[in-house]
């Protein structure tokens, strides 16, 4: 199965520029990283942004969930 390259946008400022770029496997899902003690939230934007030369899809930031104790 493909995966598709997007950005993510938004959430927090020290996210390093380097985790703001992943591979999904659709734009319907929902992009979840580990940061900080729990979870940030990205949803596709419906958007598009130009990354060295490609048109990559924005993922928005949305939430942030905590690491279950």
């Amino acid at each position: 199965m493909a995966s598709v390259r997007v950005v993510l946008s938004g959430g927090p400022a020290e996210l390093l520029q380097s985790d703001r770029m992943r591979e999904v496997a659709s734009l319907g899902d929902k992009v979840k990283i580990p940061y900080a003690s729990g979870y940030e939230h990205f949803v596709h934007a419906g958007t598009e942004r130009e990354i060295d030369g490609d048109r990559l899809p924005v993922f928005e930031w949305c939430d942030r969930t905590r690491v279950a104790e």
